[in-house]
């Protein structure tokens, strides 16, 4: 079965607790602290894999989750690590941010166009740190370590868009399927009625020494920009190949459309769904040309195709254009005409690879944009007012805050500290907070103390 788009609920380890311990031995009457980190939790990772041609493993399962780290341990032991779970996808998947209460996808976090590519896509919390972290030269004995952090989690959005070098295009029953028959391999379903194809199919075709990868694509209709048929589900696929092909039915099939009107709306569609498919490589085909009568549709056509190339070109004729002056006469039923085809395309196709090479080396490294992205989102805090009280929310507050075991007095004490250095203090003074007013942070509260008025006793520790 062929699925395209899926939606998952991902979500990475939490990491272990640190251990708040101190060695005890025979003959060490004072041992100092020994307390083990706990273990980092595990990553997920979607990684391209040019041998999953479909999202199917994720039709069924929505949620996954990454291995936890586990806890340190007396004796400086410190935790094992979660292993990352990996979830391979097809090359040419598009993983974007989904917000399930709203139902709208957000930002892009990666386009993997290559096999092996990788982006995680929900961290693993770090490991809790033992109490052998805390001595200072005035603490030699802290009572605390630090919990596990929590794993990040979320929904995505998994969208496969075809990685072939031209897609054939065109209305239904134009012949596409049969042509990617006759080039290829490939054995799509072929039957005289409309919408025969329901999903795209590949096929690998050769011309002399050159290969390249075809894409059938399910029929076009007037209005597939807006969604109408199933336009949306076939027209992602075209945005990746580098050339168009664009089959028009000489005929007009039994509904007996007009050719020249047929070879408009695809056009339209194509730059309506997307502007820049207009600038898009194309190659326009005439099939059927073995049905008698239909000689005059077609030098009207090629006539069109001439003037639609210099068009293109800015009104030279003599300038390059993306769309190819030349019309293709073929009869994908025959043969006539199929090997001067691919044989145009095969030439089109490895000059744009060629071109392409060149802009290879400057391509986005997903996994370094998302990742600072995330951490300056990570990082950020807001302060807002709740009555007579104070909240402050922000992702990495709220993991310091869970992380703090609000048992111990010294750990509340260390959390205050780490709040001052990453600014909370400050900036709720200038959001107007008073010595003894409340602040709030996900289900817990506390007093708020002026910078002033507090002796930081952490002061000597760089964190």
């Amino acid at each position: 079965m062929f699925i395209d788009k899926v939606r998952i609920h991902v979500r990475g380890g939490n990491g272990g607790a640190g251990c708040m311990s101190f060695r005890r031995e025979a003959h060490v009457p004072k041992g100092g602290p020994d307390g083990g980190d706990g273990g980092h939790g595990g990553n997920v990772v979607i990684q391209a894999d040019a041998s999953v041609s479909s999202l199917i493993e994720y039709r069924f399962k929505h949620h996954f989750k990454a291995e936890r780290g586990t806890h340190g341990k007396g004796s400086r032991m410190h935790g094992a690590q979660g292993e990352d779970l990996v979830l391979r996808v097809p090359v040419g998947t598009v993983v974007r941010e989904y917000f399930e209460d709203s139902k709208e996808t957000g930002e892009l976090i990666a386009d993997l166009t290559h096999d092996g590519e990788t982006v995680t896509v929900a961290r693993g919390g770090m490991g809790g740190r033992g109490n052998i972290h805390f001595v200072t030269s005035t603490r030699r004995a802290p009572a605390f370590a630090e919990l596990g952090e929590p794993a990040q989690e979320g929904w995505i959005e998994l969208e496969m868009k075809l990685m072939a070098d031209a897609a054939l295009v065109g209305m239904p029953s134009a012949g596409k399927s049969s042509l990617i028959a006759k080039m290829s391999a490939a054995r799509p379903k072929v039957a005289d009625y409309p919408f025969t194809t329901l999903v795209p199919n590949l096929g690998v075709a050769t011309s002399g020494d050159l290969s390249f990868v075809v894409a059938d694509i399910p029929g076009l209709i007037e209005g597939a920009h807006e969604g109408r048929g199933l336009g949306h589900e076939f027209l992602r696929h075209i945005e990746r190949t580098a050339l168009i092909v664009h089959i028009v039915d000489l005929t007009g099939d039994y509904e007996g459309r007009d050719p020249l009107e047929d070879y408009d709306i695809i056009n339209r569609e194509l730059a309506l769904y997307a502007a820049d498919l207009a600038e898009r490589p194309r190659i326009v085909v005439a099939n059927k040309i073995d049905v008698p009568g239909t000689e005059e549709v077609c030098e009207r056509l090629a006539e069109r195709v001439r003037a639609d190339s210099v068009a293109a070109a800015g009104g030279d004729e003599f300038a390059p254009s993306p769309v190819d002056p030349k019309l293709y006469r073929i009869s994908a039923l025959t043969g006539a005409g199929v090997d001067s085809l691919k044989a145009a395309i095969a030439t089109k196709v490895h000059e744009l690879r060629e071109a392409a090479r060149d802009a290879a080396a400057a391509e986005v490294q997903y996994e370094h944009v998302w990742e600072h992205r995330r951490e300056a989102r990570e990082a950020r805090f807001d302060i807002t007012r709740e009555g007579d009280a104070f909240r402050v929310t922000g992702g990495r507050v709220e993991r310091m805050v869970v992380q703090t075991d609000w048992e111990n007095e010294e750990a509340v004490t260390f959390l205050q500290h780490r709040m001052k250095r990453l600014g909370v203090d400050d900036a709720l003074r200038k959001a107007g907070a008073l010595d003894g007013d409340e602040i709030r942070i996900l289900g817990y509260s506390f007093e708020y103390e002026s910078p002033e008025g507090h002796v930081d006793v952490y002061q000597e520790l760089d964190l």
